[in-house]
């Protein structure tokens, strides 16, 4: 949740301050616009254009509430280790000792999820809730609570938690389904609480901000339990050691999307890692090693999934990994180099390893390619070379870590039908882009321009399946959009996450592979909350830098490997020309990007004003090929596109709440 201005303020200087600031802001943009120098990087579109987008971490918080009852009678047989219940589709541990485990099926035709929370070592007459929350917020969560009466009666209600953490019973509406709470008393105690959720509640005419509506993207799954006895849960308010979140995708594929057919020749795992390196005691590392592949990979193959290989013990320093092959002659050899990625030392013929075969971040479970692609690996005309790049997040400069850590990749000899490939999508890795300190809610875009893609896709198109949002601790919703600019028109956006968080960074199968053709353009807009910035923010390599980026996965594999943007430099120039000049501050032509960026004193309206800024001023992009040049023409300088940017939570279709039938499970 995000704080905004007080409602309904009367402080008449407050309000104007607020009026004035877009209109200052829009009289900044003109008066730079119309200061000599402006457009002098602006080009001409290139020929070929087509014309003008382990499942989490848990932590512990505060409160929430439900609704109406459903009286379960007690049942000892429910949960006997004879029966097998029925299996649900995915299933998670919520807490780190696995006491508490949840299992759900999705029903994408009646838009409802079915749930399923096994609690161990259940006493009599103790409570358990499960719900939703925006951050993993105890208060503010939407429950649905298993309980047991002073009478025994197991009771299910649907519940919140108000803003002090303490729960209440929903009188209004009952959007725990099917709902039901039992126990077996044997073993220490054994409870299981069952509902069946939709994913809008659709309760239009009184909408409150407890009705939590379920997404596809990143959930945060809250979680509470406490012992009896109760009168009732109204009032009941857990300590903070009895209430813990953990970080999902409740809206997964279906199953049988992600299943491989069986193969007579099963696939075979490829490690690719450090081995026992000593970890640089600073706090950002990129360390790279190059290794040779085996020498059966003289022959295609298809790798079919990929998994980080973390060493036990090293989960809070690797931050993401990805493996790069070498784009070089097949008979060229690579020095294995191994040592920071940054090192001066580093030989200049590791340079090639810029393709990127496999990319991992901290929170994504294994990647599985759809049945009719595979990432291609090694082959006659293949180089043998690729690269590992770890990157190392030490905060406390620990000297004293060790690790081996890596990425798996499982490959197969038996070919499929498309090559896959993987391709960068955002904002380029530069200090060009800035967010300014004290900001709740401040959006930056990168542009994956109609331009790139006229001279770099086939007419065929290509299909994305897969798509991994990145951005680092800043970053709190990303979403990239889908233009088809010929025609002026705005596709489905590609992929949403309205609750991302930098500690869940799953790669996702999309639920509908995007086609992309020449001529369209797709835009990632991240947004990010600077408020605990006293400082300017910078675009960049280190994690206290930031970054806005979509790794998508596709096929068939082409050679375009990187469209991102960034701010053009003449615009940058004239930007802080103008703010010298005209606001006084103390940025100069002989300072750098970054001295200049900090040399701004930063207000609400300046802040405001650099946005705006952005998204009209021409722009750099980068739109590389896989061995890291650019392809052939001018990419400084072009100008903005100017297409409509995303809203903060995207718009419903009317049809949302359209009347659903009941959930049966087989």
């Amino acid at each position: 949740m995000y704080i905004k201005g007080p409602a309904g303020s009367t402080d008449p200087y407050r309000v104007s301050y607020s009026c004035l600031i877009p209109i200052m802001s829009v009289l900044f943009i003109v008066a730079l616009f119309l200061s000599p120098g402006f457009l002098v990087d602006s080009t001409q579109i290139p020929a070929g254009s087509a014309g003008n987008k382990s499942d989490v971490q848990q932590q512990h918080r505060h409160g929430h509430n439900n609704k109406r009852s459903v009286v379960v009678s007690d049942d000892d047989g429910i949960l006997a280790s004879h029966q097998q219940p029925r299996k649900l589709a995915y299933s998670i541990s919520l807490d780190p000792d696995s006491n508490f485990h949840l299992s759900w099926t999705p029903d994408f035709q009646r838009e409802q999820i079915l749930f399923r929370v096994d609690v161990r070592h259940s006493p009599p007459q103790s409570w358990f809730a499960l719900g939703f929350s925006d951050r993993g917020d105890w208060a503010g969560s939407d429950l649905c609570v298993g309980w047991e009466d002073w009478k025994g009666s197991l009771i299910v209600q649907d519940a919140y938690v108000d803003g002090l953490g303490v729960m209440h019973v929903d009188e209004h509406h009952d959007d725990c389904r099917r709902a039901s709470y039992k126990r077996r008393k044997d073993d220490g105690g054994v409870a299981r609480l069952e509902f069946i959720r939709s994913f809008d509640t659709c309760h239009l005419d009184d909408y409150k901000e407890e009705d939590y509506l379920i997404e596809d993207g990143t959930v945060h799954v809250v979680y509470a339990s406490g012992s009896g006895p109760l009168y009732r849960i109204n009032g009941v308010s857990p300590t903070t050691e009895d209430v813990g979140f953990q970080r999902t995708r409740l809206l997964k594929p279906p199953v049988t999307q992600q299943r491989h057919p069986k193969m007579n020749d099963p696939p075979r795992p490829l490690l690719i890692a450090n081995v026992q390196l000593n970890v640089p005691a600073q706090e950002t590392t990129y360390y790279c090693r190059v290794v040779r592949l085996p020498e059966h990979f003289s022959r295609k193959h298809h790798v079919i999934q990929f998994e980080a290989a973390i060493e036990e013990g090293r989960e809070s320093i690797v931050h993401h990994m990805e493996v790069f092959h070498c784009e070089a002659p097949p008979d060229e050899t690579i020095p294995e180099y191994r040592g920071p990625c940054t090192d001066p030392s580093r030989p200049d013929s590791t340079r090639v390893c810029k393709r990127v075969l496999a990319a991992w971040a901290y929170g994504a479970g294994p990647f599985l390619y759809p049945p009719e692609a595979g990432l291609p690996i090694g082959g006659p005309d293949f180089n043998p070379y690729v690269m590992l790049e770890v990157h190392y997040n030490n905060p406390t400069i620990r000297g004293d870590w060790v690790d081996s850590s890596g990425i798996r990749m499982w490959y197969t000899s038996h070919l499929r039908q498309y090559d896959a490939g993987v391709m960068e999508l955002g904002l380029e890795y530069t200090d060009k882009m800035a967010i300014p300190p004290g900001q709740d809610s401040y959006t930056l875009t990168g542009y994956c321009l109609p331009q790139c893609t006229a001279v770099s896709l086939p007419k065929s198109g290509i299909t994305i399946f897969g798509s991994q949002l990145h951005t680092h601790l800043l970053g709190y919703r990303v979403v990239t959009q889908h233009f088809r600019a010929e025609d002026g028109l705005e596709l489905p956006e590609l992929d949403r996450d309205n609750h991302y968080s930098t500690h869940y960074q799953e790669i996702r199968l999309l639920a509908n592979p995007v086609k992309v053709f020449p001529g369209d353009a797709l835009l990632t807009t991240c947004w990010f909350d600077s408020t605990e910035k006293e400082n300017v923010t910078l675009g960049g390599f280190s994690i206290s830098d930031e970054m806005c980026v979509n790794y998508v996965h596709y096929f068939p594999r082409i050679n375009l490997e990187v469209c991102k943007s960034s701010v053009s430099w003449q615009a940058l120039r004239n930007y802080f020309k103008f703010v010298n000049e005209w606001d006084k501050q103390a940025t100069s032509p002989s300072n750098g990007v970054s001295d200049n960026y900090h040399a701004v004193e930063w207000t609400r309206l300046r802040a405001q004003t650099l946005r705006d800024y952005y998204s009209v001023a021409p722009i750099s992009m980068q739109c590389n090929q896989s061995s890291g040049e650019r392809f052939p023409g001018n990419w400084e300088g072009l100008p903005s596109p100017g297409f409509p940017l995303p809203l903060a939570e995207a718009i419903m279709n009317g049809t949302r709440c359209r009347s659903r039938g009941e959930f049966v499970p087989d």
